[in-house]
């Protein structure tokens, strides 16, 4: 993560501009993910799960179903707005069974052999040091519990991200402000060393793809504002933003068929367990 991104990350209108729109329809590819992950991960009844940079909850909502009224899902994340979304859900439909907390993944606040799961859904790769959180996932697992993290793999958002990534850069963006976070996870042998190196077992990587229409150019630019993506916005002046999405929009609406615009979420599951003994 380049540090004028991770600045980014620190300001809370950041957070609040994210936590506007992130879960509006052009992003449902979070609830995609996260209800393939959980299904993966098929956590039982009166487990306890950990949910890690949970955001507004997608996975945490599908896991406090499973785990049933006698299990416990945890949801932590440091982007108190987000938190304050996942909030307002679980007091709507009346979700007793979550506790949610402000921590930081890499610093956990829980004692060792807790959690029978722990889940990291589409954000490992803002993780400032992900070896030191890897090891903090593996201490709070029970022995023989299993850890599943998604981060996005070659191929997702485009070809809309790449014409994105260009107009930047003829914007006056330099390439290296314009690399994608994820790019360092994309590498299939890479996490399982870094799992491994971490203390994992049974360590797997499954490439799994998402696929849905947008509705038009702008359901697009949802996306772009209310993801991490919005994070390439941030590297050209504002008063140049306008100019750029025009011509963004403008390129892409080209593309656009009969079903609207089509975008691939290309992800990989990751997974591992902590020793049994």
């Amino acid at each position: 993560m380049t540090s004028k991104v991770a600045e980014h990350l620190e300001e809370p209108d950041f957070w609040q501009a994210i936590a506007a729109g992130c879960d509006g329809e052009p992003l449902r590819y979070t609830s995609f993910c996260a209800d393939r992950m959980v299904t993966a991960l098929a956590p039982q009844p009166g487990e306890k799960l950990l949910d890690v940079a949970c955001g507004t909850g997608a996975v945490t909502l599908a896991a406090a179903q499973a785990v049933g009224p006698a299990g416990r899902v945890v949801a932590i994340d440091t982007a108190e707005p987000l938190l304050a979304r996942l909030d307002a859900k679980l007091a709507k439909f009346g979700v007793a069974n979550v506790d949610v907390h402000v921590m930081d993944g890499a610093g956990l606040d829980f004692r060792r052999d807790y959690f029978h799961r722990v889940v990291c859904s589409l954000a490992p790769f803002w993780l400032r040091d992900p070896a030191t959180a890897l090891a903090e996932w593996r201490r709070v697992l029970r022995p023989g519990g299993e850890l599943l993290v998604s981060s996005f793999a070659p191929g997702a958002f485009e070809p809309a991200l790449g014409m994105l990534r260009s107009q930047l850069q003829a914007a006056g963006a330099s390439p290296a402000a314009l690399a994608l976070p994820w790019d360092e996870w994309q590498d299939p042998a890479r996490l399982a060393a870094l799992l491994r190196d971490a203390g994992y077992e049974q360590v797997a990587v499954q490439p799994v793809a998402f696929s849905y229409h947008l509705k038009d150019v702008h359901q697009w630019w949802e996306v772009v504002q209310f993801s991490w993506l919005r994070t390439l916005l941030l590297q050209v002046a504002p008063a140049q933003r306008a100019g750029v999405e025009a011509a963004h929009l403008a390129g892409l609406a080209e593309r656009v068929g009969a079903d609207g615009l089509p975008m691939a979420v290309n992800v990989y599951f990751v997974r591992g367990r902590k020793p049994a003994a």
